[in-house]
């Protein structure tokens, strides 16, 4: 698709045109000219949109869309279309979909289901057999099928001589190795944040002792195995203090926060709207001063949406009955936007590509054209219109939100 892009401000501290006014044109996929004016010429399909700002595709390091088994929640189709309308270009896709996806013929379902998109489907194989954390997954065929990574969604690997083996094993061939950071040993029947708010509320609380204590097991793990490791959606001060401690020592592990985590605090339970029951719990305000304290000195390498579909059987019932999750998608720039520069976003939504192994095209004449196009000033109140997905149990619905997405143009396809 040949495109012609008006006036938009580039965001890409790699380019050389970073925070200039430009014109893009994009033909077969690639930009082939960036200038200050460019004439259309061949009547290309022109965008032109107001406070047009262009950057690197965004990444999120964690989706759920429920196919294969749980197409009530979410299909990979509209998935995909919501992260696009969303300005994701690439999404990596969890095994919690029944089957699990614990096999390459697995892998491969999902990849072939999401062939000629705009948007690139990552598969996360599960580490363990059916994420019963009891014996390895496929996880050598599943790598050669394409999955990027390993992990038990939201399931803690309770034995540590089983994770031990995984990293050591993985390690013969460049897999990612993930671990959910909770001890359910301490953490009980827990299903909030254990502080004042939960003992108000009557509601069961899980400390913050609990992920503190498995995020030290599991660096402990790899630094004795020398691994590859990387801890999801960890929301405490103690585990950013702990990651810190292990980045100095050079262990190559990597985190990531979600983006409810750093933008709501446990003070939103007293509505007892189940949209807030996630997992990880949100947490104080203490927490969430450290967890932006190490994004922005780098101990926190990423955020993600924590995008997890839920039907309306499984959020109107009890407060404590009530499934964890909460979609974020289409709101992941907006509320990320609110608590850090428009600068620093862009930036957490691009640089965790890599360590899934993602290639970075920069905004430059002769790359490849993987973009998202947004507006970063727009404030509006995040409303149910606003949801793409099949599901609607946000969050955020209600909440202020600075800054959306208009849509994407990857893999030679404009989604707007």
């Amino acid at each position: 698709m040949n495109t012609l892009i008006k006036t938009a401000t580039i965001i890409d501290p790699s380019s050389k045109f970073n925070n200039q006014i430009c014109d893009i044109l994009i033909e077969k996929g690639k930009i082939t000219k960036i200038a200050k004016s460019i004439d259309n010429t061949n009547n290309y399909k022109t965008i032109t949109l107001d406070n047009l700002h262009v950057s690197q595709g965004w990444f999120d390091s964690s989706v759920s869309f429920g196919e294969p088994g749980f197409e009530d929640r979410e299909t990979i189709a509209n998935g995909l279309k919501t992260a696009a309308k969303s300005g994701f270009t690439s999404v990596a896709v969890q095994a919690n979909t029944n089957p699990i996806i614990d096999t390459n013929a697995n892998v491969a379902f999902l990849l072939s289901k999401a062939q000629n998109n705009a948007v690139n489907l990552l598969p996360i194989g599960a580490l363990t057999r059916h994420s019963e954390s009891i014996d390895l997954a496929e996880l050598f065929d599943m790598k050669n099928a394409g999955a990027v990574a390993f992990y038990d969604y939201k399931k803690p690997i309770s034995n540590p001589n089983l994770l031990k083996i995984a990293l050591q094993y993985a390690s013969n061939f460049d897999g990612l190795v993930c671990s959910f950071p909770i001890e359910t040993k301490i953490s009980g029947k827990g299903i909030v944040n254990e502080e004042l708010t939960s003992t108000s509320l009557g509601l069961k609380g899980s400390p913050n002792l609990a992920e503190a204590m498995q995020v030290a097991r599991d660096l402990f793990l790899l630094e004795y195995t020398e691994g590859k490791l990387h801890i999801p959606t960890i929301s405490t001060a103690e585990s950013v203090a702990l990651i810190r401690e292990a980045k100095n020592k050079k262990l190559d592990v990597t985190c990531s926060v979600a983006i409810h985590n750093l933008c709501l605090t446990d003070d939103v339970l007293v509505q007892f709207d189940t949209n807030y029951k996630v997992n990880p719990p949100l947490r104080i305000k203490k927490d969430v001063d450290a967890l932006i304290e190490g994004l922005k000195d780098g101990t926190i390498d990423m955020v993600t949406s924590d995008h997890n579909p839920k039907t309306i059987e499984d959020k109107k019932v009890e407060f404590d009955h009530a499934a964890f999750g909460t979609i974020g998608l289409e709101s992941a720039f907006g509320a990320l936007n609110t608590v850090v520069s428009t600068k620093k976003a862009i930036e957490l939504l691009t640089q965790g590509k890599t360590r899934f192994g993602q290639k970075i095209n920069s905004i430059n004449e002769g790359e490849v054209a993987n973009l998202t196009l947004f507006n970063p000033d727009l404030k509006y109140a995040f409303v149910e219109s606003d949801i793409v997905s099949k599901s609607k149990n946000s969050a955020f619905l209600g909440q202020e939100l600075k800054g959306k997405a208009y849509g994407i143009i990857a893999n030679n396809k404009t989604v707007l």
